[in-house]
């Protein structure tokens, strides 16, 4: 059966949006309406999403990629329409490149100006690009 996740909810988890097709892990309640999320535990990226590809400049491993630290930022816009946005990392001046499909591969569907996140970023032939966003709040309980 269907379960209700309303937003605030996954807010309450630091994530603004979810991807299609990714995985969530949720407590539940049984209520009058129906059964309906009370807290969300995990959110996995959908199942067979292919690694984004980085430009041709960064030669890290997947492996090396996901030892990148986690860099706290905040979103400074995204348009999902055009595929790409930016974030500020504190404490830094330059802008990350934030792309659409590593967005997806990350599990979120969209971000919002001012929401934080983490990432973990590589410099490319352009400069700083994200390799992954993770909402923040799951970054600290990791």
């Amino acid at each position: 059966s269907d379960i209700l996740l309303h937003a605030n909810i996954l807010r309450n988890f630091g994530q603004g949006s979810v991807a299609d097709g990714a995985g969530i892990s949720v407590r539940v309640q049984q209520t009058q309406r129906g059964i309906q999320a009370i807290e969300v535990l995990k959110i996995e990226p959908p199942v067979g999403a292919p690694f984004p590809l980085v430009d041709e400049t960064v030669q890290e491993s997947l492996a090396d990629l996901a030892g990148l630290p986690v860099e706290p930022a905040r979103v400074k816009w995204f348009d999902k329409g055009k595929g790409f946005g930016f974030g500020n990392v504190f404490g830094r001046p330059e802008d990350v490149f934030i792309h659409i499909e590593v967005l997806r591969h990350s599990g979120f569907a969209d971000l919002q100006a001012g929401e934080a996140v983490g990432l973990r970023i590589v410099e490319g032939k352009r400069g700083r690009m994200a390799v992954q966003v993770v909402s923040w709040d799951s970054a600290l309980r990791d």
